[in-house]
């Protein structure tokens, strides 16, 4: 019997009507390579190799890896699938065998690794073109927001598109967690925003900064950190600027 380790944040997906749609979300080319993240039981991995080319999933569990050698044999052993008993953390920028460029990533992640995951892909020397992640409910809204921004809505709108697709109850995983999930789509992902390197970190020095002190107003915090503030409104908080006003002090 698996027993779902909470040193690793498992919450197993049981659903497969669930799975099929977090894939076509994906909307992934009959030669699509795919990297999965936990794939844990499976249930995920079986829909995917249904509609993509080849899929690289990485299983930080070794006593799943074990088990989805056995049960995968045969697409292992044709080349389909592709399976490595290794932590997602150290395995994109690191591993020679990642997929390159235009790789689709597509997951039930561990939620305490949302941010970091996230982070890492969208940050990554070795981006993907799309996200398609199962995400606690409250962080897929906190992404998508208009409004009322953060520094992750911000980080991840930088890079790509996102788009909450639909609501996945927690009674579809075992065990079941404490909140609501959602599937999270990042697409056209790319540095389009920044044209260096230097840039690029300035546009998150500038973000850490802004949301340095959520009382004061934002051009308190970035002239205290001793960044312009250009046309910022006197009275604006940084979760009330947009994408392009913070891309725009960057130019300055």
């Amino acid at each position: 019997m698996i027993r779902a380790k909470k040193s690793l944040g498992q919450n197993f997906l049981m659903h497969a009507r669930i799975a099929e749609r977090i894939v076509l979300c994906a909307k992934l080319a009959p030669d699509a390579t795919v990297l999965e993240i936990g794939p844990g039981t499976g249930m995920l991995t079986r829909e995917l190799l249904k509609l993509a080319g080849k899929v690289v999933a990485v299983e930080a569990d070794g006593d799943l890896f074990e088990k989805l050698q056995i049960d995968f044999a045969q697409e292992i052993a044709t080349g389909q699938l592709k399976l490595i008993h290794g932590d997602i953390r150290d395995y994109p920028n690191s591993d020679p065998t990642a997929p390159k460029r235009g790789y689709c990533v597509v997951a039930n992640i561990p939620y305490h690794l949302t941010g970091e995951i996230i982070r890492i892909f969208l940050s990554s020397d070795n981006q993907p073109s799309s996200m398609t992640l199962l995400v606690q409910k409250e962080v897929a809204e906190r992404v998508v927001a208009r409004g009322k921004e953060s520094i992750l809505s911000l980080s991840v709108k930088a890079y790509g598109t996102p788009k909450r697709e639909f609501l996945v109850p927690r009674g579809a995983f075992w065990p079941a967690p404490n909140v609501d999930s959602a599937a999270l789509t990042i697409r056209d992902i790319s540095r389009k925003n920044f044209s260096t390197p230097e840039q690029e970190k300035r546009f998150f020095a500038l973000l850490h900064a802004g949301f340095a002190h959520k009382r004061k107003f934002v051009r308190k915090n970035l002239s205290e950190a001793g960044f312009p503030t250009g046309d910022i409104p006197e009275k604006a908080r940084a979760e009330d600027l947009p994408l392009s006003d913070w891309l725009a002090l960057c130019e300055i």
